[in-house]
């Protein structure tokens, strides 16, 4: 603060200048943990994130305390002392992540967030039989959000009588969107245990919610873009199980 080392009790005042210096000699912590790479060059990343590992935060085994461990060093001058990631996903949530290498990346992709150009694809199974695509645009905390989804099939379950695999495509990105937005139309994602029903809570396989699809512009070059990943297994096991057991019960 002024050029001088700011204080948790020093109140900020108009017309001070503000730097936030990385301390060269601080140790970065390093989570050896595996991840799948998507796409990988010197300006940015896109990991699979793994469902049940939270993005950020104190805890050390985290997604960003395992990007050194997994990723390649820029060489650019505005390389990043850790790689970053540029957007969240639930604990709960899988799928595609994109990461941060350079100062300019961080910036540049922020800002396509910050307008909503990004196209993000989620892959999700909802309780219930969902009978039209459509659009969700209930506000969430007092803010605007909006998501679309498109059904992919509906599955006979013996559980749940029906199960509706979908593809979702949030527009804005509050907390919890998705998982908020489906809920609200009775028809929560299976495995949500904070806005799903008690009764109908499927134990033991977690969140069936996936970011499988993403489209944006590079960085440095501008050019589009797309990446796309597998539904995780966990979803084709389930369907099939699901299917089978109908069949079995209705022979």
């Amino acid at each position: 603060m002024n050029g001088a080392i700011g204080h948790t009790y020093s109140w900020i005042q108009p017309g001070q200048i503000l730097e936030l210096l990385d301390d060269p000699k601080k140790k970065h912590k390093v989570y050896k943990y595996r991840l799948e790479i998507v796409y990988e060059d010197e300006h940015i990343a896109a990991i699979n994130k793994p469902a049940g590992i939270t993005v950020s935060g104190n805890a050390f085994k985290t997604i960003s305390n395992a990007l050194t461990f997994n990723l390649k060093e820029s060489n650019l001058p505005d390389a990043l002392a850790v790689p970053t990631p540029v957007h969240r996903l639930d604990n709960q949530t899988s799928g595609i992540l994109l990461v941060a290498k350079t100062k300019n990346a961080q910036i540049e992709l922020g800002k396509q967030f910050s307008n909503q150009s990004i196209q993000k694809t989620y892959s999700t199974i909802a309780i219930g039989e969902i009978n039209k695509s459509g659009i969700i645009n209930s506000s969430i905390e007092n803010k605007t959000a909006i998501t679309n989804f498109e059904i992919i099939s509906i599955i006979k379950s013996l559980k749940y009588k029906n199960l509706t695999c979908l593809k979702v495509f949030p527009k804005t990105g509050r907390t919890h969107q998705i998982r908020i937005h489906l809920s609200s139309i009775g028809h929560s994602i299976l495995g949500d245990k904070l806005y799903g029903n008690k009764d109908t809570i499927h134990k033991g396989k977690g969140l069936f919610l996936s970011a499988t699809e993403i489209i944006f512009l590079h960085p440095k070059t501008m050019a589009p873009i797309h990446l796309k990943i597998e539904i995780p297994n966990k979803f084709k096991s389930l369907l099939e199980r699901e299917k089978r057991r109908w069949n079995t019960y209705n022979k």
